[in-house]
Parts: structure tokens; C-alpha cells; sequence
């Protein structure tokens, strides 16, 4: 099997300054990569990068011609006025095709089945008429990745998605993640510092610290030196 991203010895950053420095990562289909590290590490230049937001300032990037086709979902954090979007749920989600419409000026009839597919597949097809800003956080996240999964069936790219949830919604949100990695094999790489949570999610930890602190399973993360001090010793 081959690596849909791969990173050798690269760089990431903004005119004289990289902020991701030496990075050697391969990402697998199926995998379930969760990028942990302290404020102003690197995580979210990382997710740029792999977005194709920023070229690599020194070595490569490789992206396979599946995910190049087949695109990336992806959830940015939720900033306010995004939360108060005045859109219903059914226009929030058919916006994820859009990368597949081209110039076309109205949705096709497939994208609209895709994202009735997608409201049915999260649980919020009875939503659908519903306004967006109208829903609790839980929900609107929902609603966020089956915009998500109508851009794409491999890869979602998740920044800090349970900010502002609840305790049970983030219960939930993680329940659905694993649900759609497990079940559809669908690739996950999540930025967040719920470090306690994802250590029991994810397949794969990156801690970054400008340069990579760690990279590997989960379970070593745990053992490891970087890991057991992130973790404060709770997971020791």
C-alpha cells in the first residue's frame, strides 16, 4: 500500500520563517492521525500545507493522483460569524460539491442525492429545512462534516473541531469520527489538544514542536518520553 500524503524532510512557512521544519510523515488510507503539540508549534501550517494552501519552503510533498482527483474534506474552526451562517442545513451541506460543479450555475441532480446522502448518513436529513445558526454546536458540526463527506469519501482534515462543545456532543462528534474511519475507511487527521480523548481515538500521533517531537502509534506515544509529559502522567 501506498501513502496518500508523504513529506520528506519538508519545510512549511511564511516568507523567512518556517514554522514545520524537517518533516518526515506518510499517511495511509485508513489511518486515523491525530497532530497534537502546544500553541504556535506548527499544527495548523501543517494542515495548510497539506491542503495545498502553502508550497513547502525545502524538500517535497507527495499527494497520490487519488486524493488529487478524489479531493479533501475539511473542517476548519468555527469562528463566530460562521456559527450564525443564515443558510438552512440543506444549502450548508449541497455548498460541499462545489468543488465537483465547476461552472455549472445550479447544483445537479446527483449532487443534491449526494448530499440528501450524506444529511440521511450523519442523522440530520429531518434537519434539513432547518436554519444553520438555529442548531446547537453538536449539531452544527454534523451538519459541517456532511458538507465535508460531499467533497469527498477519503480524507477529512479536522482543526480542532470539538471547540465549544459540549461534554456529550464531544462524546458524540468522537463516536461519529471513528464510526466513518472504521466503518468507511475513510482517513482522519485531526488538530487538537484534547490530547486525553484522542489517545483513544487515533491509530497515529504527530506531536510537533516546529520540528517533530514525536511520530508514531498511539500506543508508543503513551511510553514515550514527549507523550507521558503531554499526557501530564495521565495516561502513563
Amino acid at each position: 500500500m501506498n501513502p496518500i500524503i508523504k513529506c520528506e524532510h519538508t519545510d512549511f512557512g511564511y516568507e523567512n520563517h518556517d514554522a514545520v521544519i524537517d518533516l518526515n510523515l506518510e499517511i495511509y488510507p485508513g489511518d486515523y492521525l491525530c497532530v497534537v503539540g502546544e500553541n504556535g508549534s506548527g499544527k495548523s501550517t501543517l494542515i495548510k500545507g497539506m491542503l495545498g494552501l502553502l508550497k513547502p519552503t525545502g524538500g517535497t510533498l507527495t499527494v497520490a493522483d487519488e486524493l488529487k482527483r478524489g479531493g479533501i474534506g475539511y473542517l476548519p474552526q468555527q469562528t463566530a460569524a460562521q456559527k450564525d451562517f443564515p443558510a438552512t442545513v440543506q444549502e450548508v451541506v449541497l455548498s460541499g460539491t462545489l468543488s465537483r460543479r465547476g461552472n455549472r450555475p445550479f447544483y445537479s441532480p446527483a449532487e443534491r442525492k449526494l448530499a440528501a446522502h450524506n444529511l440521511e448518513r450523519l442523522g440530520m436529513e429531518h434537519l434539513k429545512n432547518k436554519c444553520y445558526r438555529e442548531l446547537s454546536g453538536g449539531q452544527q458540526q454534523r451538519v459541517l462534516i456532511a458538507r465535508a463527506l460531499c467533497a469527498t469519501e477519503q480524507l477529512l482534515i479536522l482543526d480542532e473541531p470539538i471547540t465549544g462543545l459540549d461534554p456529550s456532543a464531544i462524546q458524540d462528534f468522537y463516536h461519529l469520527i471513528k464510526k466513518l474511519n472504521k466503518e468507511d475507511g475513510i482517513t482522519i487527521i485531526m488538530v487538537s489538544h484534547d490530547i486525553g480523548n484522542v489517545i483513544s481515538q487515533a491509530n497515529k500521533i504527530l506531536h510537533l514542536h516546529r520540528k517533530v517531537v514525536f511520530c508514531g502509534t498511539a500506543e508508543e506515544y503513551k511510553k514515550s518520553v514527549a507523550g507521558k509529559e503531554f499526557l501530564g502522567g495521565d495516561e502513563a
